[in-house]
């Protein structure tokens, strides 16, 4: 069992920042990624950055040149830059665990609003 908590969240006004953390806890070893989505109200959730136990990272079209993910493998966490937000970019967002060998978790979630 993997168990994340993300932080970070809060009310930022459009063009500000904020970093999100999510820390993990349990079975951390082996190939995995560490993922951040986001789901606003009454849309589907969707990927933002992707990063894997390696250091490779993807991001969505959406977030490229703001957002920035990273991760500290001794310390199991992740973390989520986002820079120059946008009131689009209000969602609650998640941590996402995924391990090669199988199990994907997911934490509860943290807030984000950005007002205009």
């Amino acid at each position: 069992q993997v168990q994340l908590v993300e932080s970070g969240g809060g009310l930022v006004q459009a063009g500000g920042s904020l970093r999100l953390s999510c820390a993990a806890s349990g079975f951390i070893s082996g190939v995995n990624t560490m993922d951040w989505y986001r789901q606003a109200p009454g849309t589907q959730r969707e990927l933002v950055a992707t990063i894997t136990s390696g250091g490779s990272t993807n991001y969505a079209d959406f977030v490229k040149g703001r957002f920035t993910i990273s991760r500290d493998n001794a310390k199991n966490t992740a973390s989520l830059q986002m820079n120059d937000l946008k009131p689009e970019d209000t969602a609650k967002y998640y941590c996402n665990f995924i391990r090669l060998r199988g199990g994907e978790y997911w934490g509860q979630g943290t807030q984000v609003t950005v007002s205009s």
